[in-house]
């Protein structure tokens, strides 16, 4: 179903599609592909969502810290906002303590993308596609991008993505969902459980820009090769964990990257009992635990946003890899294409 949202500022309008298949029911809109709400069986006959965003498209567009939005060209920060590619330097916008955090203060999440439906077997999804222009934030090549959100008959989330170029240029997309497997207005996600199949990690300076270690994670709050919460560590006296105000670091996946998605991430609520499991193809995934919410933003439920409220497990290349040799690239050439994917099944 396709229904309007609202206005932007300048007058576009913006639509809002709603899926259900296989128990699952999410809402998308055509502003940043956000995802507004991601609702589960609650076993008592209703749903509950467990996606963190806004009723208005204002919000939006004034507030959201990328709240279930598509993140590109380029996820998380490149430093000072300048890389070199091929002998020729380029300089982006900083938005983020003078990097630039998520593609600059015009990204992918504040663009209207072109979405069709589609159902495919017992498939139900959305097709968006843009066409960002060379030189839009700075970065070169006409990229031309497709994401492809699938509910499957099994109620999985999958996310596809695929980019061409013109000219060499670095790409990093991801989605931006912030969970709480309680419900979108649960309070703290502290006591949620979760296991990262990640032997090290990238630890920051104080800007949250990756120094270029690839550090073990035993013996550091990062560790979460066997089920812990996300609360255990988080006030222990750490650096890194002051730096963040909490965990928002790059996690090294053990299994690298891979040509289909493998398992690498397992959330469990405890009281509800609700599960996510994601698998992608990526080589990292970003882990952040809320921790910039300050209370002043208000949620579909009609509550406020506190520190902790919500996880993110963005997967991802590397924050920083086009200033880092040594990190899987992030290169893409014309004639190449670009493709990532990552599945989220839910135990309702």
């Amino acid at each position: 179903m396709k229904e309007p949202f609202g206005e932007l500022a300048d007058g576009t309008e913006v639509h809002r599609w709603s899926l259900e298949n296989g128990g699952t029911r999410l809402k998308v809109l055509s502003y940043g592909g956000i995802v507004q709400s991601l609702e589960l069986p609650d076993g008592r006959g209703g749903h509950t969502n467990v996606s963190l965003g806004f009723d208005t498209v204002e919000a939006y567009e004034t507030s959201s810290p990328y709240f279930g939005a598509i993140i590109g060209r380029y996820g998380n920060r490149i430093a000072k906002g300048r890389f070199s590619l091929d002998g020729e330097d380029h300089e982006l916008p900083v938005n983020d303590g003078g990097h630039n955090l998520h593609g600059g203060p015009e990204g992918f999440d504040r663009r209207v993308w072109d979405v069709t439906g589609f159902a495919s077997g017992g498939d139900v999804g959305l097709v968006l596609r843009r066409t960002s222009p060379d030189g839009e934030m700075g970065y070169p090549g006409t990229l031309t991008v497709r994401v492809t959100y699938t509910l499957t008959a099994r109620g999985d989330w999958r996310v596809d993505y695929e980019a061409t170029t013109d000219r060499a240029t670095v790409v990093n997309l991801t989605n931006h969902v912030y969970w709480n497997l309680a419900g979108e207005d649960g309070g703290s996600v502290h006591d949620h459980v979760l296991l990262v199949a990640a032997s090290r990690y990238t630890p920051v300076d104080a800007g949250l820009v990756p120094t270029g270690e690839l550090a073990e994670v035993a013996g550091t709050p990062f560790d979460f090769r066997t089920p812990k919460t996300l609360g255990a560590d988080l006030r222990r006296d750490d650096p890194q964990l002051l730096y963040a105000r909490g965990i928002d670091h790059n996690m090294v996946l053990d299994k690298g990257l891979t040509e289909r998605p493998e398992h690498i991430a397992h959330l469990r609520e405890p009281v509800s009992g609700r599960t996510l499991r994601i698998a992608t193809t990526e080589p990292g995934v970003q882990l952040y635990t809320g921790n910039f919410l300050d209370g002043t933003l208000v949620g579909t439920g009609g509550r406020a946003y506190r520190q902790g409220d919500a996880v993110c497990l963005e997967t991802q290349h590397f924050p920083d890899s086009p200033n880092r040799p040594e990190f899987p690239s992030t290169v893409l050439r014309p004639g190449g294409t670009y493709r990532s994917t990552t599945v989220h099944s839910f135990n309702m």
